[in-house]
């Protein structure tokens, strides 16, 4: 533990409003901070540096449970480390977000009755700059209404200048090193963004469609093939079977007519095909499909576009000009009435991909494109994580990126967008293609025949540069040589793919092998009460602002550490909001009694020899909560760390330590001296302990008990080393021996207030000392004259005898609880007659028997608590 050596510029207040008032303290309490630079990193520090990059949300985004959950958990690490004496920089920004953000100018065009055609690229990417400054970034307001310590002075943007020439940078190194080409290959068209997106940008969902099986070709010369997607057959060219398969070794090598059209098709033998699925013979139509784009490829076969960019059929006249869907229609009605529709089966459910932005479904198709070769990054990235050098966390997450990363396809970058990082190469007149850099000009001017690439780049392409560009790579800046590599990218396990393996492959590539980040620590989603994904379809989306106004930021962020455990989804409800906030008034409550009743932290602590035990029980139990929480959070353990917390401050501290003192307070003297100055020390420590978590009620707690000028800056606690097993086991029996015979008064029905005499044997026992204590907390008034022992209590090596006669009506309360015994005999005698029968047993749903069986575990509990109070009750 710290003393507090912090600086103290003014006399600690006792002057605390009765309530908090969240709404009142944090939005003025957040400037505050800000404003003093407490959040500001210094590159020309000696401190040793922390590092952690937000996860840059969209420029089109609003704060959601899920940054919320994220920026709680990275704000905690954060503020924590800087109170440990780190320079702690936690870098803010947002990524420019290509397709999302160019979607939103797009439909408030279309509210004008207008296109980005009707504009022109310039001016429509001036439109989007415009709305970028107009409504972008709603989400860095509501960042500081949750509370988030980042250095504002530091907040960047994917395409501001500084990002702009890092990409262009790596682009073009990328390029001269051959790990940048254009090629055509099949991708993943979005007919409404008018863009390729890559793989990990596709949702797969099941929709309901159709199975037509269609006999192709003429007599013996005939095959049966099933498709989902009877439109492209309009671009077949061949159809494939297995090698091996005696069934169709006969056709492999022959021509076929192709149905509807006047062309016909070759039967190739590819090991691709299953002959064990379906009919086994299958369509090729390599410009609509990947696997058949790789089958043409290996026997070259032609390739046939027979969709335009938004599916729209262009070829053979009765479908030109048909969407992909109508066309499907029609193509099956025409097939049928030829006869060469041999199945059909509808509705088929199966696996369809669909854009992530706008729902779409998704439509292979053949196109130019950029990519970037993978393989030697990929592999990069893989060993990385295998040498030690990132640790993923928790580790059984690594499955899930090495599947990825050493599994990898060449990554499709160029997008048919105009809002985005421009591809930095020209095209000349006699076919010359330039790659330009950030500092060089274009080959030639548009009047000499050079013209720049139209495509820009995947979003994703610079949000993998993140955590150096934003630190001012390519130059070699004072706060990279300070802050890179960053510490811990803290994220969620479902961008492995989008983000976490570019910012692995782009880092070690560009800074000459070293890691992005040492460590990746992987959250789970946040999730509703029952568990399930939030969506607006679900109707359990929760706004986070709502419940910010309704109980406070701190109620929020506890709510959603508490439930962090790594890698695991986090379910949250309103009621645990509330119960957060209930906590946060328990921290309120409890250090204004404190202060009320002289609490201090003036002064060094006093010997051990003037505590009592109480006071030596509770700062051996803060110093091993200080050594838990530490080790907590060394392990990404917030949910533990915080329900460690939760217990120590409610129960030890609040509910035990403020309550035993409460009779050493009204003594006086040296021992309430003692204990005034032992509980501010626990409430200093506790107060920065839960900091971390809960900023902003700690803060106005902390600075009023110390007088100290912010816990954001004060010393992070330290275990002293002071331990006291004896002590802990004398309250111990203390605590038992209160809450037994509590839970006695309950199971008697008397009320909470009401006194009873009693006489307490605590002779050669060590509950000596607390015989005060223990009367006040249990409401036992002396025996008195007249006492007479109805019901007796041993427990912790002592006795407490209690006098009832005036109190309840024995032979009463002796036939209710007969009456409950009864019942939960009852209870017992079914539930083991149904255990005891085989029959029953052989034909019960598991559930079903689990249930009974908690029945009979209950009705055993329930007998064996109702026997114990009537064995305490006098005879009637």
């Amino acid at each position: 533990m710290t003393e507090n050596a912090q600086q103290q510029p003014t006399a600690p207040s006792t002057e605390l409003p009765t309530q908090y008032a969240p709404a009142d303290v944090e939005g003025p309490l957040y400037e505050r901070w800000v404003e003093r630079g407490y959040f500001a990193a210094d590159a020309k520090s000696d401190k040793p540096a922390y590092t952690i990059v937000i996860p840059p949300p969209n420029v089109t985004g609003s704060l959601h449970l899920g940054h919320a959950f994220q920026h709680t958990l990275m704000d905690a690490l954060t503020r924590r480390k800087r109170m440990q004496g780190f320079e702690a920089l936690w870098l803010p920004g947002m990524d420019h977000a290509g397709i999302a953000t160019q979607n939103k100018v797009e439909q408030q065009l279309a509210e004008e009755g207008k296109s980005r055609q009707d504009l022109g690229r310039e001016e429509f990417v001036e439109r989007v700059w415009q709305w970028k400054e107009e409504y972008g970034g709603k989400i860095l307001g509501q960042m500081r209404r949750l509370g988030d310590g980042v250095d504002w002075d530091r907040e960047r943007f994917t395409m501001d200048e500084g990002l702009s020439k890092a990409v262009q940078t790596i682009f073009k190194k990328l390029y001269e090193d051959e790990l940048i080409y254009r090629a055509e290959r099949i991708i993943n068209w979005c007919p409404r963004c008018l863009t390729a997106i890559s793989d990990i940008e596709v949702e797969y969902q099941e929709d309901d469609g159709e199975l037509v099986s269609i006999k192709y070709g003429e007599g013996d010369e005939t095959l049966v093939v099933a498709t989902t997607r009877a439109e492209t057959m309009l671009g077949d060219t061949a159809v494939a079977v297995h090698p091996d398969d005696e069934r169709y070794r006969h056709l492999v090598g022959k021509r076929i007519k192709l149905p509807l059209t006047d062309r016909t098709i070759p039967v190739v033998a590819d090991t691709h095909v299953d002959p064990e699925f379906g009919t086994g013979a299958v369509k090729v139509t390599p410009a609509h499909d990947p696997n058949d784009f790789a089958i043409g490829q290996r026997h070259n076969l032609e390739s046939i576009t027979v969709m335009d960019e938004r599916a729209v059929i262009t070829v053979h006249g009765p479908f030109e000009g048909l969407d992909r869907f109508e066309a499907r229609s029609a193509i099956v009605a025409a097939l049928r009435s030829q006869g060469r529709i041999v199945a059909e089966k509808r509705p088929y459910v199966h696996s369809v991909g669909h854009c992530s932005r706008c729902s779409t479904t998704i439509e292979p198709r053949l196109s130019m494109q950029w990519w970037v070769k993978v393989g030697p990054l990929a592999k990069a990235a893989g060993d990385a994580v295998r040498d030690g050098r990132v640790k993923i966390h928790p580790e059984d997450m690594s499955k899930r990126y090495f599947d990825w990363v050493d599994n990898m396809h060449d990554w499709c970058i160029s997008r048919q967008l105009w809002w985005g990082h421009r591809i930095p190469v020209w095209y000349g007149p006699d076919g010359e293609v330039v790659c330009v850099g950030p500092d060089e000009q274009p080959p030639g001017t548009e009047a000499e025949g050079w013209k720049q690439d139209t495509d820009v780049l995947d979003t994703w392409f610079s949000s993998g540069l993140w955590p150096f560009s934003t630190l001012g790579w390519p130059e070699q800046t004072a706060d990279l040589r300070k802050f890179y590599p960053t510490d811990v990218l803290l994220t969620g396990h479902d961008i492995i793919f989008f983000w976490v393996a570019r910012m692995m492959m782009f880092g070690l590539y560009a800074m000459d092998g070293e890691v992005p980040f040492r460590t990746i620590a992987l959250t789970g989603l946040v999730r509703d009460e029952r568990g399930k994904k939030m969506s607006k379809s679900f109707g359990n989306v929760v706004d986070p602002l709502d419940w910010m106004d309704k109980y406070g930021s701190d109620a929020v962020r506890f709510t959603l550490a508490r439930g962090a455990n790594p890698g695991t989804d986090v379910p949250i409800g309103e009621d645990w909001v509330q119960a957060s906030r209930n906590f946060a008034n328990k921290i309120w409550n409890a250090t204004r009694f404190a202060l009320m009743n002289g609490a201090t932290v003036e002064g060094p602590l006093p010997d051990a020899s003037e505590m009592s035990a109480t006071d030596r029980w509770i700062l051996s139990r803060l110093n091993k909560t200080v050594a838990e929480v530490d080790a907590f959070y060394d392990d990404f353990q917030f949910a533990k760390l915080s329900d460690c917390l939760y217990h120590f401050a409610w129960d030890e501290v609040f509910d035990w330590y403020v309550e035993l003192s409460k009779t050493t307070f009204q003594a006086g003297g040296r021992g309430a001296e003692v204990s005034q100055r032992v509980l501010g020390e626990v409430l200093d420590v506790t107060l920065k302990l839960l900091h971390p978590v809960v900023p902003f009620v700690t803060d106005t707690l902390w600075t009023t008990l110390t007088g100290g000028e912010s816990v954001v800056i004060a010393d992070w606690p330290s275990d002293s080393g002071f331990r006291d097993d004896a002590a802990e086991r004398e309250i111990e029996s203390l605590q038992s021996v209160i809450t037994e015979v509590r839970r006695f008064r309950a199971d008697q029905g008397l009320q909470p207030g009401q006194r009873v005499p009693a006489r307490l044997t605590l002779d050669g026992t060590a509950l000596a000392p607390h015989e005060a204590a223990i009367r006040q907390l249990l409401r036992l008034q002396p025996e008195g004259d007249a006492f007479a022992a109805t019901a007796t209590l041993p427990v912790a090596g002592a006795t407490v005898a209690l006098d009832l006669s005036g109190t309840i009506d024995v032979a009463a309360e002796r036939k209710r609880l007969a009456k409950d015994l009864a019942a939960a005999e009852k209870e017992k005698a079914q539930a083991t007659a149904k255990l005891g029968n085989e029959a029953f047993l052989a034909k019960a749903p598991d559930n079903v028997v689990d249930k009974i069986r908690g029945r009979l575990a209950k009705a055993d509990e329930d007998i064996a608590r109702i026997q114990t109070q009537l064995d305490r009750l006098p005879q009637a």
